[in-house]
């Protein structure tokens, strides 16, 4: 079988002492006409006004759209969402688009256009988010004490439209929904207090209630009024298999209930070896964003078992001060105590990549470089096929049990 590896497929062969699975999404047909499902969407929302109804004439109209580390086939409902605003009597020079970058980095024209399209692109100006330089508004202090500082362009818009799509997230829970304000558009120090709140034991995949970090972001995010959600669900082939518009809190909601329907795999037991691609690019483009995978893939896999990922990463770690993390601390114990001192987002990754190492051997096929791997706690293998020869190894079994995530980004292993 091929696995995506970047903008390619590695070859994987499977002994033949190997009881290997391969935990594939369920098969729920896309969307046969998701132009018409979007446009009902639009008009009918949950628990808030059609579009139309929502959005006034004369308002000056914010959409948030994603950055390029997260798939959302925004070049497909953009257009759509534009005709409605004009049919509204908006026009284009009052509506900008703003890329919900978090913390990550600014994209070149090049990655903007990609995303939104090139007529969109001519229609609208697009902006950057940047967490660093970008003038902020505060807004206040959630009970957790985050300090809510949202992007100023943002803000200052009469109406916002948060677009996204909803994956689980290693400890938000899921993705999609209100994190399109926040981490999305918010100021450096608004992330770093959110994102603090993972240390807590119910920061965890899968979980919104009573998880810190979606609570507070939920109430950071609710001190932005005025916005109407559209988010989308795919499958691995970046087909629309469910649309969610309107509150951004209660349509989120349904959209994670789907969520666990899509991309909830139901395993008999661990695994003692788990082999897990990303799904290629652009969801392995640094190990920064590949740790998702391999959190998801270690649901599926036994204490102590053999975890491979497939990540190309062509950008290499994806966060100089991630790396400057690794490079100062080599263990669980020490990175968490210093982020309890003091949280610093970047040292997060290394915490989460550390709760991992400590609980799986990982086997890396990557293009970074040995040194990074290896602070990381990860074993660098040439190729995929090595990779599994190794593990087999390191088991005790005469005949492992194997998982083969081709999809790990997505793909979530829940024991029946």
């Amino acid at each position: 079988m091929y696995l995506k590896y970047g903008k390619d497929e590695v070859e994987l062969n499977i002994p033949k002492n190997v009881d290997a699975k391969t935990l594939e999404l369920p098969n729920i047909l896309p969307l046969n006409d998701p132009k018409t499902e979007i446009q009902k969407a639009l008009d009918n929302p949950i628990n808030l006004l059609s579009l139309k109804e929502f959005i006034e004439p004369n308002d000056k109209v914010c959409i948030i759209v994603n950055d390029s580390t997260r798939v959302a086939n925004s070049d497909f409902f953009l257009p759509l969402i534009l005709d409605n605003l004009n049919e509204t009597g908006v026009k284009d020079e009052n509506v900008i688009i703003v890329f919900a970058n978090g913390n990550h980095r600014p994209m070149d024209k090049d990655e903007m256009v990609s995303l939104v399209g090139e007529d969109v692109a001519r229609r609208v100006k697009m902006y950057n988010h940047d967490c660093e330089k970008d003038e902020m508004v505060y807004l206040g202090e959630t009970s957790r004490g985050t300090p809510v500082y949202i992007n100023k362009l943002v803000y200052e818009a009469d109406k916002r439209i948060l677009t996204g799509s909803v994956v689980y997230h290693f400890f938000a829970g899921f993705g999609g929904g209100r994190k399109a304000l926040v981490p999305g558009v918010s100021g450096h120090k608004t992330i770093q207090a959110n994102h603090r709140l993972m240390l807590s034991d119910d920061a965890k995949l899968g979980r919104l209630e009573k998880n810190p970090v979606h609570e507070d972001q939920i109430e950071a995010s609710s001190m932005v009024k005025n916005n109407f959600l559209l988010n989308v669900v795919l499958n691995e082939k970046k087909e629309f298999l469910n649309i969610y518009a309107g509150d951004m809190i209660k349509a989120h909601s349904k959209a994670c209930e789907f969520v666990k329907e899509v991309y909830g795999v139901k395993i008999d037991k661990p695994a003692d070896i788990v082999i897990a691609s990303c799904g290629g690019y652009p969801k392995d483009i640094n190990i920064y964003q590949a740790q998702k995978t391999l959190d998801n893939a270690l649901q599926g896999l036994k204490e102590g078992g053999q975890l491979i990922l497939l990540a190309h990463c062509p950008e290499g770690m994806g966060s100089k001060v991630f790396e400057e993390w690794v490079s100062k601390y080599n263990s669980l114990d020490e990175t968490e105590k210093a982020l309890k001192k003091h949280f610093v987002l970047g040292g997060h990754k290394a915490y989460a990549i550390y709760k991992i190492a400590d609980r799986a051997n990982v086997l890396l096929v990557s293009s970074i470089e040995k040194e990074n791997a290896d602070k990381l706690g990860f074993t660098i293998v040439e190729t995929l096929d090595n990779a599994l020869s190794k593990a087999i190894e390191q088991t005790s079994e005469s005949s492992p049990l194997l998982y083969i995530m081709p999809e790990g980004s997505l793909t979530v292993p829940v024991l029946k």
